[in-house]
């Protein structure tokens, strides 16, 4: 078994991803650029492989996030997104925030033919979807947190706006191109993790390529920091009063703890009402003795923020209608039908997206995208 091999040479394979970054950039990993890289990751993969030969082997993407990439909070996402940031404020590049990873695969690699090691081909595949969605979010934060540094610069010299426009272009084609080479070197599919960034890089570009002179003059204006609040402040005022609101309701809440960099700009008590709606629908909708659970986090340049419920999910044609005025699709007619309604033109006002996700048999997902911003220093 894969995970057996891994847990019984864990220290060796991170003494030979020491030897490789050394090698690679001549000079030794630290224990800083190490502790949410390679010894986490590992003990990340472990844990999916082990959990795979459960008799619950879906529970495993809670860690490692599903195969073909997308927006999901995992462990692999929250420590792998905070690599790629720890190798930013080291004055690294982006390349070695894919080596890095490569390292690893490389080191099993070597290691598992030197011992004999046999391995599953879904132990592979597990491996691989692991990798894939390190790489993509820890490159995704890195380039997002180089961006930040990158505009706020600019702004501040507005006689080379000019500078700014060729210095995005090129941070964007360096991405793309990093993309690609990784699923080069790692035989990653197109339609996994990597090759969105891929796809996203290129659309970037393109975007920034039509854009007039006079976008790229306005954008530092349009970065308003000072307006920002704080998203860990306003999901605990959330949940405070959520929490009050449920009563007898027969289910429970919780709310995953929250980045306390992260901030949205906006109306916050448009915002406020829009995720109050929500988990009133939820609280409303949800079976007895199930939970609601709001989690709020970054995915690359987006906030989102997730209300899941167990209401056994929605019936044919009911995603299409749900946020239309008096729309009640359900048996349950208390309330008159504009919550949703409400929910969506608030998050709208505040340039954000709300959608549903459905989970047949199980509840739904509502999700408000936003843009991610950084608190004031």
């Amino acid at each position: 078994m894969m995970h057996n091999f891994l847990a019984n040479n864990r220290d060796e394979l991170t003494r030979r991803c020491r030897v490789k970054v050394s090698e690679r950039n001549g000079r030794s990993a630290t224990e800083q650029q190490l502790k949410d890289g390679v010894p986490l990751f590992l003990n990340q993969l472990i844990r999916t492989l082990e959990i795979e030969q459960t008799s619950r082997p879906m529970d495993s993407r809670k860690i490692s996030g599903p195969a073909g990439g997308g927006n999901a909070l995992s462990e692999v996402s929250v420590s792998a997104a905070q690599h790629g940031k720890d190798l930013l404020d080291l004055g690294l590049s982006v390349d070695q925030v894919v080596h890095d990873y490569g390292d690893l695969c490389q080191a099993i690699t070597d290691l598992a033919v030197e011992r004999d090691a046999p391995f599953e081909v879904d132990e592979f595949r597990t491996l691989n979807r692991c990798l894939d969605n390190a790489i993509s979010d820890a490159v995704t934060e890195f380039s997002y947190q180089r961006d930040t540094m990158n505009s706020e610069a600019s702004s501040l010299e507005s006689n080379q706006r000019m500078g700014f426009f060729a210095h995005e272009l090129r941070n964007h084609l360096g991405t793309a191109s990093l993309a690609l080479a990784a699923v080069k070197a790692g035989n990653l599919s197109l339609t996994g993790a990597t090759g969105s960034i891929l796809d996203r890089s290129l659309k970037s570009l393109e975007k920034l390529i039509q854009s007039s002179l006079e976008d790229v003059r306005t954008v530092g204006e349009n970065s308003v920091i000072l307006q920002s609040f704080s998203l860990a402040d306003f999901i605990a005022e959330i949940y405070a009063a959520a929490s009050l609101s449920i009563g007898t309701r027969g289910c429970t809440f919780k709310a995953l703890r929250v980045d306390p960099d992260l901030a949205i700009n906006g109306t916050r008590d448009l915002l406020m009402a829009a995720v109050a709606n929500l988990l009133q629908n939820a609280f409303k909708f949800t079976q007895p003795h199930t939970e609601v659970l709001l989690t709020a986090y970054a995915a690359g340049d987006r906030i989102l923020i997730d209300i899941k419920d167990h209401c056994g999910g929605l019936g044919t044609g009911v995603a299409e209608t749900m946020f239309l005025p008096f729309s009640q699709a359900s048996e349950n007619r208390t309330g008159i039908g504009l919550g949703l309604t409400i929910a969506r033109q608030s998050v709208n006002a505040n340039g954000g997206i709300l959608t549903v996700q459905n989970m047949p048999d199980v509840g739904c997902v509502f999700t408000i995208s936003l843009p991610r911003h950084a608190l004031p220093t």
